[in-house]
């Protein structure tokens, strides 16, 4: 659990509003790291850019894209 808590899709502006409705919509709930970083709209701008770039670059399917963040998510004790 985050010591800090997250803004809830309520408090933040439209464009990130948007980003963590998507998110309820995909997974019923907003991710808990971007309600963090949605505490500071410049960071979670950028974070989402550097999200959006990997995803442009079309490097990696997005299936393998999945199985490296569980698997992140796990090495770090994240329940994903």
């Amino acid at each position: 659990m985050a010591r800090v808590p997250g803004l809830s899709a309520a408090d933040v502006e439209p464009r990130v509003f948007a980003v963590l409705n998507k998110q309820a919509e995909t997974w019923g709930a907003p991710l808990a790291n971007h309600q963090l970083y949605a505490r500071r709209p410049s960071i979670f701008k950028g974070m989402r850019a550097m999200w959006g770039g990997l995803d442009e670059s079309g490097l990696l399917p997005a299936t393998l894209v999945a199985l490296l963040n569980r698997r992140v998510a796990a090495l770090i004790g994240c329940e994903f």
